[in-house]
């Protein structure tokens, strides 16, 4: 069972005041590609898993909205973490019909 949950938001600094999503977008890719469960939400992702594994993907979504062009960012993250396990499943079943 996956021992952590991670909220993320990622808040680009774009060249020009150009619009954020294009870079946010990019960093849900590194989310995707990674294969662990994850959702997203209107102000922030939240992953599941080892939280090793979560803070490596932290730092490759970073460093995959500053090669996309960003020059600079600022990471919001909310961390959940037992080592008995934890799912985002499990704390939000009794607000799903």
């Amino acid at each position: 069972m996956p021992n952590a949950l991670l909220s993320i938001q990622i808040i680009p600094k774009t060249p020009n005041g150009e619009d954020v999503i294009p870079y946010v977008d990019r960093a849900i890719e590194v989310i995707q590609a990674s294969g662990v469960k994850y959702q997203v939400n209107p102000l922030e992702t939240t992953m599941e898993g080892d939280l090793e594994e979560l803070l490596a993907i932290v730092k490759q979504m970073n460093e995959a909205v500053m090669e996309f062009g960003s020059t600079g960012i600022i990471s919001q993250i909310k961390i959940s973490y037992n080592p008995k396990g934890v799912s985002m499943d499990k704390l939000i079943e009794k607000y799903r019909p």
